[in-house]
């Protein structure tokens, strides 16, 4: 029972800093595919957001990971599955996706989180049912990224978001079924369906009122609102 509290409170301590993290891509918004570079301070939020990935990685996961080391680590994934491993997924495949667009893979990420453990002991690793839950955060995560390129006219960037979350969900409709009855699989699918909604109606919005909203897509100027609401609403 310790040994749980002790792994409760390490993926507390996760879960509040990748949190951050995600935090600290949207509150700047910039962001950049690999061929396509936005404006302003891509370099330092990212650089900044990709720092912050690394001080939850190297201390806070490896608290946790020690905190697991030479015990059976499955029997206590309940423990902080929703919180270190899930959260954490979240950040991580956030911040690739806005680095180069792409998404990152389990193996990757367990690839990062290999270093933390003692080279006797079997090694912490994330499994694809952690992963996959993660990944159904992440759609949430890109619903908000494109709202807020619409509201700033990258509307190009906002349609490759849109492209990308309707992949993500389509694969995991094809694949959820044959995982095991899961009710947080159950209501995620459910979550994710509606932000990807979202992002598909502000996008068709946008192309097809857009010229009644925003004479000047792209042009930066906030006398423009979105979508027909004020800079109030």
């Amino acid at each position: 029972n310790d040994k749980r509290e002790r792994v409760v409170k390490a993926s507390r301590d996760v879960t509040i800093n990748s949190k951050k993290v995600i935090f600290q891509v949207h509150r700047r918004g910039t962001f950049f595919f690999a061929y396509r570079i936005s404006k302003n301070n891509k370099d330092d939020v990212l650089g900044k957001a990709e720092k912050d990935l690394a001080a939850v990685t190297d201390q806070y996961m490896f608290r946790l990971v020690k905190e697991l080391q030479g015990t059976d680590f499955w029997k206590l994934r309940r423990a902080y599955s929703p919180g270190v491993v899930q959260e954490y997924v979240e950040a991580a495949t956030f911040c690739n996706f806005c680095k180069s667009g792409t998404l990152l893979s389990l193996d990757e990420i367990n690839a990062a989180l290999l270093p933390l453990s003692d080279s006797a002991v079997e090694p912490l690793q994330i499994n694809v049912l952690d992963y996959i839950l993660g990944l159904a955060d992440l759609t949430g995560e890109l619903m908000r990224l494109a709202i807020g390129r619409i509201s700033e006219g990258e509307l190009e960037f906002a349609e490759k978001i849109c492209w990308f979350a309707r992949s993500i969900y389509r694969e995991l409709t094809l694949l959820a079924p044959e995982m095991d009855d899961s009710s947080d699989m159950r209501t995620k699918m459910d979550t994710m369906l509606q932000s990807v909604m979202k992002i598909e109606n502000a996008c068709f919005s946008v192309h097809v009122r857009g010229s009644e909203y925003i004479p000047l897509l792209g042009s930066g100027d906030p006398s423009y609102p979105l979508l027909g609401m004020t800079d109030l609403e």
